[in-house]
Formats: structure tokens, sequence, C-alpha cells
């Protein structure tokens, strides 16, 4: 049996979870989210508990059992605290700046380039003098979060070089030695 599937869902205070045919929604204080499930999957919410079974053992239920409880998780722990995601801009010259929704970012580029990020996505640019720029992504929805992560990321890799890049705070980056360390 799934050991992440088995396991029960804790819902907090201030979140309520509907279970309707074949949609889960999830409502609370950062917001609503829903996800659309196998309804062969049975979905019982009791005692502050919500708690997911399978009809069988089958590869296909097995596979969408622990799949089914860790997206409903995330729906539920995005509702209640939310995701935050900081990346840090390594290079000489590089910028962020956020209005509103749009993110410009200045990466060695010719030209400035402006995202419009989606408006589950909160965003905000920090510069501290002799320290590199940080843009500090916040939503509920962790898979939108790290898709728009990974397209902001997606500008300007870290390359294994001189480091330079967009990265995560925190990302470590494997370093390569580069054309002197190999001439001998």
């Amino acid at each position: 049996m799934s050991r992440i599937g088995k396991a029960p869902i804790a819902i907090p205070a201030g979140v309520t979870v509907q279970v309707n045919n074949d949609v889960v929604t999830v409502k609370g204080p950062k917001g609503e989210l829903s996800q659309k499930f196998n309804p062969e999957l049975e979905i019982k919410v009791e005692d502050g508990q919500l708690t997911i079974a399978r009809p069988s053992d089958a590869r296909e239920h097995r596979a969408q059992h622990g799949l089914y409880r860790a997206l409903i998780n995330n729906m539920v722990v995005g509702v209640s605290t939310g995701y935050r995601k900081e990346m840090e801009l390594v290079g000489v010259g590089y910028r962020a700046s956020a209005e509103g929704q749009v993110l410009e970012l200045s990466l060695g580029f010719s030209h400035a380039i402006y995202i419009k990020l989606p408006k589950e996505v909160k965003v905000e640019a920090k510069t501290e003098r002799n320290k590199n720029p940080l843009i500090i992504l916040e939503s509920g929805d962790k898979q939108l979060l790290g898709q728009v992560c990974a397209k902001i990321r997606s500008l300007r890799k870290p390359e294994p070089y001189k480091g330079k890049g967009i990265k995560f705070v925190g990302e470590i980056i494997r370093r390569k030695s580069g054309k002197s360390a190999g001439a001998k």
C-alpha cells in the first residue's frame, strides 16, 4: 500500500474542503484552489481529516492514490500558509524591479525583459547595496509558483564557470575549473 496515499491530511482551522463528483475544492484565508481527480478514488472528510481510499491494487490506482493525496495536501498547505520562493540574480549589472504584476529584469542582454505574472502570484524585488538582487515570489498554488520560477530561471540559468545567472537562494551551483586547470 502507498505510504504517502494512506497518510491522512490534517485540515487546519479556517480551511474548508468540499468534494463534488470528481472535483475537490479547498478554501482558506489565502484563497481557493480546486483539483479534478479520478472518480474511482474515494475521498472522505471527517473529524478534521481528509483520507483517500483506492478501489483496487491496480497499478493505475496505486499511482493515483499517492499523487492525489500529495496534490490535495499541497492545496491545503497553500490556502492556509502559502508558498514562498526566493531567487537571487548573480552577475555584474543584473537588476530586478517589480511594479504590480510586471517584473522587469536586466540580465546583461541588450534589452530589459518584462514578465507579466499571473494574479495569483505576488512578487517583490529587493536590492541592497553589496548584495545580489532578490526576487521574492509568493502564492497559494505550489504548481503555478514552481512554473513561474522555472520560467524566470530559464531566462539566464546559472552557468558553471563563474556562477552567473538566476538561482534559488541557498542553491549550490556545481563549479567547473575552466581551461587553465587542464593545460599541463
